[in-house]
């Protein structure tokens, strides 16, 4: 049997954000600038060394709620930007 690769686990809350469930992101071609996470209701704080993990592949990271992320997304994709969103819903 093929073995496929797990790269979007279940994430149900911010506390199952993961450096594995962040992986989708940084395969994506091309590649990202910035990636919008969305944390539900309220702004949550992720594990510094998981942003820092993103920061060093070269992708910057912008944590809010999930209705500011919406809008983030929006603005950033109409300026052209290079971005991606994972949103929790509130």
């Amino acid at each position: 049997p093929r073995s496929v690769p797990l790269v979007s686990p279940q994430v149900g809350s911010y506390r199952d954000i993961s450096h594995e469930s962040l992986s989708l992101f940084r395969l994506l071609e091309p590649q990202i600038e910035i990636l919008v996470l969305g944390t539900g209701d309220r702004v949550e704080r992720l594990h510094p060394a998981m942003l820092k993990q993103m920061r060093e592949c070269g992708i910057a990271v912008e944590v809010q709620d999930t209705p500011n992320a919406c809008a983030t997304f929006n603005f950033l994709t109409s300026e052209k930007r290079v971005a991606a969103a994972g949103l929790i819903p509130p």
